[in-house]
């Protein structure tokens, strides 16, 4: 005890001795509903503080059993969360680093005998059953995880890849929609809601989506990337509406993306598909003629070519050939096909004029000797034709054929596509036209 505390306390005596002395007189206590008693002034006093001080020395003792119960409680609840956090820094280790599934699975289910409630724990597990391809498990562990948190946006992604992992495209679509509900400007939510409509052929409801993520994205680049990819969704939703036999969404679809991109050639070719159907023979070859001058691409060329042919305008196409090959008389391709075309018309004299005049320097073109030996065959040159023949029998090991090259990715197709089946990407395949 302090002197500062010893001299108060002598004071207080004092003070109560003072008291005493002039309060000799008793009090009466009356107990309610009990009887009545005589007590001396100062003994009252004297109890009344007793008992204070009891109450207080009580509420103080409460309050640092309290304390003391609360810090042993926290440094027991910090040691086994150190201890949780050791385990699962050494299942994430064994995992990641040494590609130790086993091991790590036992230490990730040390960590739930501790912590049942261990959400990263039981979606590691999840990860780990679907590498191994354990769904049923895996689905154990996500359900458990979801049953702590329904709400958890990580546990609705592994669900999510989970029902993507056994092919249920509707119920991953199902627990996206639930992601979106939570955060509707979720970009990750989104391109996975973009992916699995793409794979469901849900074009319409791919533009919206497709839409959204436009608008959520900030840098330029990919916004402009978005942007190719909404116009490209869109010439979707045209295509699936042609092959659908509903006219009017498709021809809405195509002019749509061409207002976006004028030289979007498969939607040129789409409308003028529709065109066509709806008996517009003559605004299809206008929009086809225009879509070249614009383009000079020889896919929309040979489409116009076909087209014009049916409806007997040969001289009409003969003409666009002549003017485009005057602006480029170099164009061996142009020349190529006006040739071919002269010999699909039994035109075979200009024909030969022209595929005589093709320079085959850097590349040939294995059909174009099969071409001059048909038309010296015509022409009765015989062993003009059997030269030609024999450069074409040569050359076939080459394996000619008309086919189509990615311009972004390279690769090669026998069919023409809007969308390159490798990249994904539309609008970029080019006629090929070599041998290799």
């Amino acid at each position: 005890m302090s002197k500062l505390a010893v001299f108060i306390f002598v004071l207080f005596l004092a003070a109560l001795a003072v008291f005493a002395i002039f309060n000799q007189e008793a009090t009466i206590v009356k107990i309610p509903f009990g009887k009545a008693y005589e007590t001396p002034t100062i003994a009252l006093i004297l109890l009344s503080g007793a008992v204070g001080a009891l109450a207080m020395l009580t509420i103080f003792l409460v309050r640092d059993t309290k304390k003391f119960v609360d810090n042993w409680q926290y440094q027991k609840k910090q040691k086994k969360d150190a201890k949780i956090q050791e385990l699962y820094s050494k299942a994430l280790n064994y995992l990641f680093f040494h590609h130790n599934k086993d091991e790590a699975k036992n230490l990730l289910k040390e960590v739930l005998k501790e912590e049942p409630e261990h959400i990263n724990a039981l979606l590691q597990l999840g990860d780990i059953a679907v590498s191994e391809e354990d769904f049923h498990g895996a689905g154990e562990y996500y359900q458990r995880a979801r049953d702590l948190s329904p709400q958890n946006v990580e546990v609705l992604f592994a669900m999510e890849r989970l029902m993507d992992k056994t092919n249920r495209l509707t119920d991953a679509l199902r627990y996206i929609e639930e992601i979106l509900d939570i955060d509707d400007e979720n970009l990750s939510a989104l391109y996975k809601k973009r992916d699995i409509l793409e794979r469901l052929e849900r074009w319409d409801d791919l533009v919206f989506v497709q839409k959204k993520i436009f608008k959520n994205e900030h840098s330029e680049k990919d916004r402009n990337r978005e942007r190719q990819m909404l116009v490209g969704y869109k010439y979707e939703y045209g295509r699936h509406s042609l092959e659908n036999g509903e006219l009017e969404k498709a021809k809405k679809a195509f002019r749509t993306v061409l207002r976006l991109e004028k030289d979007f050639i498969p939607a040129t070719l789409g409308l003028a598909e529709v065109l066509l159907i709806e008996g517009e023979s003559e605004e299809a070859i206008n929009l086809l003629e225009k879509s070249y001058e614009q383009t000079s691409s020889m896919i929309v060329l040979l489409r116009l070519e076909d087209l014009l042919i049916n409806v007997g305008e040969p001289l009409r196409l003969i003409r666009i050939y002549k003017n485009n090959i005057s602006r480029k008389p170099h164009d061996t391709t142009l020349k190529f096909f006006l040739g071919k075309l002269f010999y699909r018309l039994e035109m075979i004299d200009d024909a030969f004029e022209t595929l005589s005049s093709i320079d085959t320097g850097g590349f040939t073109y294995p059909e174009l000797y099969q071409l001059m030996g048909n038309i010296y065959m015509k022409r009765n040159q015989i062993d003009k034709a059997v030269h030609e023949f024999k450069n074409a029998l040569d050359l076939s090991k080459c394996a000619f054929s008309l086919s189509y090259i990615c311009k972004k990715c390279g690769s090669t197709s026998t069919e023409w596509s809007g969308r390159c089946p490798d990249c994904k990407r539309w609008d970029t395949h080019q006629l090929k036209l070599s041998s290799s």
